[in-house]
């Protein structure tokens, strides 16, 4: 039986010269999510679970030039940063359409370089298996790697920027709002809409 996968590969996205990850043939693969991702991964997929993980979070440490600023106004979009750990999603990709996500995946990531993909090891968690995965963090050494910004500081880029894809800070409530969804606790990014909200 064929079974028939939705690929939403976007035609405008480029192909990224990147290597494909070394895989064992045949084998399902994980991929986790800790944005937009986890609720919207563009491909068909054999579920979808709770999983962290370590040496990683999620931070604003990433400068959007193109779809939440402008190079002379950047704003901020989330990435992975060295560090901690982070609570997000599993995606289990079906071995059968491994290298056609993979491929969509770069050039959902990577259009800019400023993420790269890291085979990664998370822990379902309901169950406290490990796994390993497939998952893109920040390269510290791009141009558009911004460290990380201080709370008040970062309230001030997210509330001023705009971009192709609209407000810095819509990008911000929508985050919170699918983390608030899943359970997902972020502190930090709640505090940074809370003082957007006062008027910094």
């Amino acid at each position: 039986m064929t079974r028939k996968y939705d690929l939403q590969l976007e035609p405008d996205l480029p192909p990224v010269d990147y290597p494909q990850p070394e895989l064992p043939e045949g084998q399902d693969l994980w991929i986790f999510g800790y944005g937009s991702l986890m609720w919207r991964p563009g491909f068909d997929h054999l579920g979808i679970r709770d999983a962290r993980l370590f040496g990683y979070h999620r931070a604003f440490c990433v400068s959007s030039i193109v779809h939440r600023g402008t190079p002379e106004n950047p704003g901020l979009v989330l990435g992975l940063d060295r560090g901690g750990s982070c609570r997000g999603k599993g995606i289990l990709c079906p071995a059968d359409i491994r290298e056609p996500v993979i491929d969509y995946l770069y050039r959902r990531e990577m259009v800019t370089s400023v993420y790269r993909p890291r085979m990664v090891r998370i822990k379902l968690l309901d169950d406290g298996v490990m796994a390993s995965a497939l998952t893109f963090v920040a390269d510290p050494s791009h141009a558009q790697y911004c460290g990380k910004p201080a709370v008040e500081e970062a309230a001030k880029i997210i509330a001023r920027a705009h971009g192709r894809g609209g407000p810095n800070v819509d990008y911000l409530k929508s985050t919170l709002e699918h983390l608030d969804e899943f359970g997902i606790a972020e502190g930090p990014l709640h505090r940074i809409l809370n003082l957007i909200e006062r008027g910094i």
